[in-house]
């Protein structure tokens, strides 16, 4: 299995092969269309991300001690990138997800080129992310 930053990297290579931030955009439109769907009873309040200008669910499982993330959204570019938070997380222990160094979003210069509103979506999705993995290293 390969590690967190090891995602992160491949991913980063994914988009320094495009030049064009509208190419960027496709693939991370195209990563939201591969995200399986989750189980509409998921799609409750209680999971959804706050903070979000779009609807952005996020279901986190332990399973032994390994966080596995399902998530959907009511907007195809956000649907995207929760995808990628998903790749790049989902399915690493606990605590490995809570010290996690996401300096990967940086990388392949997302922050600068979503709207502000998306910008604190992003914050938003991996500050959930995050807090729902420390919250399984509390109860292990």
């Amino acid at each position: 299995m390969s590690s967190i930053q090891e995602n992160a990297e491949e991913l980063v290579d994914e988009f320094m092969l495009f030049d064009e931030w509208m190419d960027k955009y496709e693939h991370i439109i195209e990563m939201g269309k591969d995200l399986p769907a989750i189980d509409d009873n998921d799609k409750t309040e209680e999971n959804l991300v706050k903070g979000c200008q779009s609807k952005v669910w996020l279901v986190a499982e332990n399973n032994n001690g390994i966080i596995e993330y399902k998530a959907d959204s009511d907007a195809v570019i956000t649907k995207g990138i929760i995808a990628m938070l998903v790749r790049v997380l989902s399915g690493h222990p606990a605590e490995e997800i809570a010290n996690a160094n996401l300096d990967f979003i940086e990388e392949i210069g997302l922050k600068d080129h979503l709207s502000p509103n998306r910008s604190n979506g992003l914050v938003a999705m991996v500050k959930q992310m995050k807090f729902y993995a420390l919250a399984h290293t509390v109860k292990n």
